[in-house]
């Protein structure tokens, strides 16, 4: 097995093998694999947007294999592969479709597994799962309550891989005019095509946290906004990476399978 760098994803997968009755845990893996950038197996080089992923017929049907690190893939390959880097969550809903389950890190990591397709297809369902909209009126904004810590390490994993779509988030408890009170995350400064994918990373957070019916109320305000003001004075702030800004604008060029969000790789 590959030796040095050890991974989230090692890191994960131990945690869930020392607590098999751990369901956040469990949960925590598999958020790291949808999180995870891999490297799939494929046959034969990709031709423009289709990809070809290398079959292994196993007594539970077919998977493919992916590796969390190209140096794995490499030392599994015994030498330089065709591979796709893609998204975890984009293999995880490409195979899920075709019933196709996925080998991670076999033979060259601590982290090695086979995924089943049901496993597959459960995680694709929970990673579809879009989060609800609301309305309510802010009454008081107050400091943040005592929120368990799987819940912030969770929210601080979803928000460091968010660098750039908003300049931070405000954590907050809040008080509704109805009566209801609990806790709100404000984004401040985020673009309005960034907000699905800010909202959408704080509930997918929630569910894989392993907290029981837990709630957290999501809203974007502008910096100089009352409301912002007024949660800054009490909330818990979360800074968002922000990227480098180029010297000169980069032309455009060409992405490969998998890394257009609105073009996923087409399976042939």
């Amino acid at each position: 097995m590959t030796e040095g760098l050890t991974t989230v994803l090692d890191l994960a997968h131990a945690a869930m093998e020392a607590a098999p009755e751990d369901d956040a845990a469990r949960l925590r893996f598999y958020e790291r694999v949808a999180d995870a950038e891999l490297f799939l197996l494929l046959a034969d080089e990709a031709e423009g947007d289709r990809i070809a992923p290398r079959l292994f017929p196993l007594e539970d049907g077919p998977f493919v294999l992916a590796f969390d690190r190209e140096e794995r893939l490499a030392e599994f390959a015994d030498g330089p592969a065709p591979y796709a880097a893609l998204p975890g969550r984009v293999v995880v809903r490409m195979l899920a479709e075709q019933s196709i389950g996925l080998g991670l890190n076999l033979g060259v990591a601590p982290s090695e597994i086979l995924l089943p397709p049901e496993a597959l297809v459960w995680l694709a369902q929970t990673l579809a799962a879009e989060p609800g909209a609301a309305e309510a009126l802010p009454q008081t904004f107050l400091a943040p309550g005592r929120l368990p810590q799987p819940l912030l390490a969770a929210l601080q994993a979803k928000l460091a891989m968010m660098g750039g779509l908003a300049a931070a988030a405000l954590l907050a408890g809040v008080a509704y005019a109805d009566g209801r009170q609990g806790h709100m995350l404000a984004f401040i400064g985020a673009a309005p095509a960034a907000e699905p994918a800010l909202a959408k990373a704080v509930a997918e957070a929630l569910t894989f946290s392993g907290i029981e019916a837990g709630e957290l109320d999501v809203t974007f305000l502008s910096a100089d906004s009352a409301a912002a003001r007024a949660m800054a004075r009490v909330a818990l702030r979360l800074d968002l990476p922000q990227p480098e800004q180029p010297a000169e604008p980069a032309a455009p060029g060409p992405k490969g399978p998998g890394m257009d969000p609105t073009k996923p790789p087409i399976l042939r």
